[in-house]
């Protein structure tokens, strides 16, 4: 009985006990607790920087490489054997077409045409004097007989036909002579001389005296994928399409031009058709055999979402990027990108404008965390700050 009364006493402190610590946090646990979690140090926000979602105009290019290729490319090349007496002008000078660029020894050519004009005076006078026999002989009628008529009037009509000849070789002599003086056959720009004053030169060589490239207007050759060849000929139907030109490294744009030719054939080992752009070149920045990035405006997509590049994430699922609600917190959107160039994408879904995106940071941040922005200005060297 002893035993089972203690057992029972215990009990009843146990109860008792647990009454009373249920009591006391009920109205006194629950309020410290709340304290304790108050005072306890709240994480910082993650700064970052953002900027806003655009709804703009976004122009639609064609990438490629492509080559510089002179307008028009001249072998200077003599027309006549000589030895050359002159060089008239300096490798690298921009000549104008009919300007002078070398001269050959000129006096076997000059013999030549007074020769044939000699010629001439002299059959002008025998033709004088056959044109007196056949007035003669016309005078004398019955006196002179049909046969010498005849034969004085074919005579006259001979002679009259060597002088004929007479001007014809005159007109070939002139022209040999006259090709003794090289003359620029383009306006352009002269290339690295291949004869030196005093050489003999002949007309059947191959080889030059200086090669011209016209520079002003200038060409550019590139390619683009067959599957836009539609595109291409649908809109260069309506107007020329607007070609830009830059630097391989893609940093600093060059020349813009306008697309002027679509080869007539698809090169179907590659799959890609060759196209031809014409540019005023006035500055001299394209220059023949220059390797340049081109860019060719195919269309303008009108009021697209438009976001900088660095606010795209990629990840296992597709590319993602990160906004900021109105309470400051991070939010994950999946989007779809359509067109990427010059640091901006064009957002099929999941964004729209008005939208602030956030373009760094990123790594630091995930779904529901709180953040601090920064707004980059327009210039990429000053940033403003506004702690949100």
């Amino acid at each position: 009985m002893n035993k089972s009364r203690k057992i029972r006493w215990i009990l009843l402190v146990l109860a008792v006990a647990v009454a009373g610590y249920y009591g006391w946090y009920r109205f006194y646990g629950a309020e410290v607790a709340a304290n304790a979690q108050k005072s306890a140090p709240k994480a910082p926000p993650v700064r970052v920087s953002i900027a806003p979602v655009e709804s703009a105009d976004f122009p639609v290019y064609l990438t490629g490489l492509g080559t510089v290729q002179g307008f028009n490319t001249v072998v200077v090349r003599t027309r006549v054997d000589g030895q050359i007496d002159k060089i008239a002008f300096q490798e690298g000078q921009s000549v104008n077409q009919g300007d002078l660029l070398a001269e050959i020894d000129p006096r076997p050519f000059q013999a030549a045409l007074d020769q044939a004009k000699a010629k001439k005076v002299q059959d002008e006078a025998n033709l004088a004097n056959a044109n007196l026999d056949l007035q003669r002989f016309t005078k004398l009628g019955e006196f002179a007989t049909r046969q010498q008529t005849d034969t004085q009037r074919s005579t006259v009509a001979q002679l009259t036909a060597q002088i004929a000849a007479d001007d014809a070789a005159i007109f070939n002599a002139q022209t040999q002579l006259d090709y003794t003086q090289v003359k620029a056959p383009i306006s352009g720009v002269a290339g690295l001389r291949q004869v030196d004053l005093g050489n003999i030169v002949n007309a059947s060589t191959q080889t030059g005296i200086v090669t011209i490239t016209q520079i002003e207007p200038i060409a550019v050759i590139f390619t683009a994928p067959e599957e836009q060849l539609p595109y291409i000929n649908e809109a260069q139907a309506v107007s020329p399409l607007k070609v830009v030109a830059i630097t391989t490294d893609g940093k600093k744009p060059l020349a813009e031009g306008k697309l002027s030719v679509v080869n007539n054939q698809v090169d179907t080992t590659s799959g890609t058709i060759r196209l031809k752009a014409v540019f005023d070149n006035k500055n001299h920045a394209l220059w023949p055999g220059q390797s340049v990035s081109t860019r060719l405006l195919v269309r303008t997509l009108k009021n697209a979402t438009v976001v900088p590049d660095d606010a795209i994430q990629h990840s296992t699922d597709g590319l993602y990027a990160y906004t900021v609600n109105q309470d400051n917190t991070a939010e994950l959107r999946k989007v779809k990108v359509s067109q990427s160039i010059d640091g901006r994408s064009v957002v099929d879904d999941g964004l729209t404008a008005g939208q602030q995106v956030i373009t760094g940071g990123q790594f630091k941040v995930q779904p529901g965390t709180i953040v601090s922005t920064a707004v980059a200005s327009s210039d990429p060297a000053q940033i403003k700050v506004r702690q949100e």
